[in-house]
């Protein structure tokens, strides 16, 4: 058996800091002898993680049809086959009686990522038919660096062409001309940046718009009327939109509010009462956003009418927009609320079975669809797509996600438990866990997971790999902290900036609130995060190590003070917004004081597994490297410490479903091999 590779140190302040010259021999080396040395550390559990694997596959459906969408004279949908790591994309003519049933005889093969991929990585980003249904844009990533090419396929004749830009972001968007694409460029800090118009009868493309502002991204999108395109710019903290007549593509786009510091707004294109309209969800009059209206005519902010007032206690996530209703996604208590209002009658809430859930909008379908269909699940209920008639409310269950085997929901318990931070605020946890072990009041093996960033909310979702752990003993929680948006746009601001500490001392609390409820011990919980929550992961480990028993950190963002105070690395500048720019001597402090890899001290630490992507362009995979190498040289302890970095994979770890099931049964043996559960 090797020993673990101890990674040379220089003098200075990082000592690792070689660990970041990508490609050269000495760091390819490193890393390759941490994927050596994990490898035979865990040599004993290829039983293990072969049975999880096989388990974990075993209650997936390989071969299944997705749900049909209707668009037009087609349903599109995909299907999945046994041994494939990816979903082929195909279309059917659409029934003439308006039923979901797809005809094979006559279904056409659109895209098959499986023959795109070969053995290598692979990302779909856009897929997107032309309005006349005769064209596939799409774009691939084949390295997990996040740049894309570019291809249109004539699909009646399957000529296709590669279209000849580079350093795209994926974006591709028609206008309604059939023949002109709007795609987005990358800037040498990896920042969408440049809108370009491409007509298809021509080589070469135009600058439409370019972006100076580094905090700034820019995305483009037709708006559910198909009648208009929105140029959306956006920082953490400001936005605006430009908007253009998508059937006139060659004209100049018009900004509907210049941006203003702390204004944030969105727009969508459809009817009110008749009349083509702008709906505007902005939070110029409080920071859970409020809904406005303005005519097509006049969409200046000085003409926006006021349609849902603020309300302190509930956040304006989102709007859906039918021809007979808009719908509204709504976040209140630290639950999603779907409101519908009709055109024509009173609005009402979407009503559902579970206390904790997960639930949105997935399809509005055609602007003139009569339904839209929502996706719903639970930490025990796997998801159901839900059919909503807009008019009556009433819901019908089109598909739920089958689990393969013996499984019953009702097995399983999900609770909604709160933990008391240290300023006395109420965290929310989601919980669950079989009903048997929590009825005989023992403490369990427990697995904790968190993020808290972003103002992105964790709500609960089920997870076939999931069962692995419940099945074996283990309960799976959620902790809601401060810096996620569960509860609105204050609890976000509540968890950023200078209050960046909220989010490691709520994800603390709910630790020993669950131990102190009885339901798992320190010697028993695990914690885990990816990306932003690996900060968390990282944070929390320093001030606590003694509460935690092992600990999973994905593409941990754990050497923020030095990735912070480099604008050439992509994300930075942007990123000012989240954590502040540590140009400025009070929050370089700040940063300091919390930074995972800086904070490294002689302490004993849980077992960790850290795991990496090499063309990872969000979380540079160094971070994981550097971190590893300090904890090495510095612990006290002599618990499993492993580093996987994945070399041909970035920010979202392996790309095909089977690879991605066999880096779960790896982290899952890992656990178990922690805790010493056969």
């Amino acid at each position: 058996m090797t020993d673990a590779p101890i990674a040379r140190r220089e003098a200075g302040s990082d000592p690792y800091r070689w660990l970041e010259q990508r490609d050269t021999n000495e760091v390819l080396d490193h890393l390759k002898a941490e994927n050596t040395y994990l490898d035979e550390q865990l040599a004993d559990q290829a039983e293990l993680r072969e049975t999880l694997f096989q388990e974990i596959k075993g209650r997936i459906r390989e071969t299944d049809l997705s749900l049909p969408v209707p668009w037009g004279p087609w349903l599109y949908y995909q299907r999945t086959t046994a041994g494939d790591e990816y979903p082929r994309h195909y279309r059917c003519p659409r029934p003439a009686d308006g039923s979901l049933v797809v005809d094979e005889s006559t279904e056409m093969l659109l895209l098959d990522p499986n023959a795109l991929a070969g053995d290598g990585y692979l990302s779909l980003g856009a897929f997107t038919v032309s309005p006349d249904h005769k064209l596939l844009g799409y774009s691939l990533d084949t390295a997990g660096d996040e740049i894309y090419r570019l291809f249109v396929k004539e699909l009646d004749s399957g000529l296709l062409r590669e279209l000849p830009f580079e350093d795209c972001d994926g974006q591709m968007t028609w206008a309604g001309d059939n023949r002109t694409l709007f795609f987005v460029t990358l800037d040498d800090t990896h920042r969408p940046h440049r809108l370009y118009r491409h007509s298809l009868d021509a080589e070469a493309a135009e600058l439409v718009f370019e972006e100076a502002d580094g905090r700034f991204f820019l995305s483009c999108y037709r708006t559910s009327s198909e009648r208009q395109l929105v140029l959306s710019l956006g920082s953490k903290t400001t936005s605006e939109s430009w908007v253009l007549d998508a059937h006139a593509p060659q004209g100049e786009f018009r900004c509907l509010a210049p941006r203003q510091e702390e204004h944030e707004y969105d727009v969508d294109h459809g009817l009110l009462d008749g009349e083509w309209t702008w709906f505007v969800r902005s939070n110029q009059t409080g920071i859970n956003f409020a809904l406005y209206a303005t005519s097509e005519a006049q969409p200046a902010r000085q003409h926006w009418r006021e349609l849902i007032p603020h309300n302190p206690q509930r956040m304006l996530e989102g709007l859906t927009l039918n021809q007979d209703a808009f719908v509204l996604s709504l976040r209140e208590g630290g639950l999603p609320i779907i409101e519908v209002h009709p055109q024509s009658t009173a609005p009402y809430p979407v009503q559902l079975p579970d206390a904790a859930y997960s639930l949105y909008v997935q399809d509005s379908l055609e602007f003139h669809s009569p339904a839209i269909r929502l996706r719903y699940e639970a930490l025990n209920r796997p998801a159901q797509v839900r059919q909503l008639d807009l008019s009556t409310g009433e819901q019908q269950v089109l598909k739920q996600t089958p689990v393969e085997g013996p499984f019953d929901a009702d097995a399983y318990e999900s609770q909604r438990v709160w933990a008391t931070a240290a300023d006395g605020t109420q965290v929310p946890i989601s919980l669950v866990a079989r009903k048997d072990l929590l009825a005989n009041g023992q403490p369990m093996p427990l697995y904790l997971y968190g993020y808290g960033a972003y103002g992105e909310s964790l709500d609960p979702w089920f997870s076939h790999a999931r069962l692995s752990l419940l099945e074996r003993g283990f309960a799976f929680a959620i902790a809601h902290v401060r810096g996620g948006g569960e509860l609105g746009e204050a609890w976000y601001r509540a968890g950023k900036l200078e209050h960046k500490q909220n989010t490691f001392g709520d994800f603390i609390a709910c630790a020993e609130q669950l131990v102190a409820d009885g339901l798992t011990s320190p010697a028993q919980l695990v914690i885990s995060g990816g990306s932003a929550g690996g900060l968390l992961i990282g944070a929390v480990l320093n001030q606590r190590p003694e509460l935690f028993a092992a600990a999973v950190a994905e593409v941990p963002f754990v050497d923020v003070l030095n990735t912070m105070q480099n604008p050439d690395l992509p994300l930075t500048v942007t990123e000012y917004d989240e954590w502040g720019d540590p140009n400025q001597p009070e929050v370089f402090e700040r940063i300091r004081s919390y930074a995972p890899y800086e904070n490294v001290c002689a302490q004993a630490y849980p077992a960790i597994l850290a795991v990496a992507g090499y063309n990872d362009s969000r979380v540079q995979y160094w971070e994981a490297a550097k971190w590893v190498a300090k904890l090495r040289a510095t612990r006290t302890d002599s618990n499993l410490l492993l580093l996987k970095t994945d070399l041909g994979a970035g920010h979202g770890g392996m790309s095909g479903r089977y690879q991605a099931l066999r880096d779960v049964a790896l982290e899952y043996a890992f656990l178990l091999k922690v805790l010493g559960i056969d």
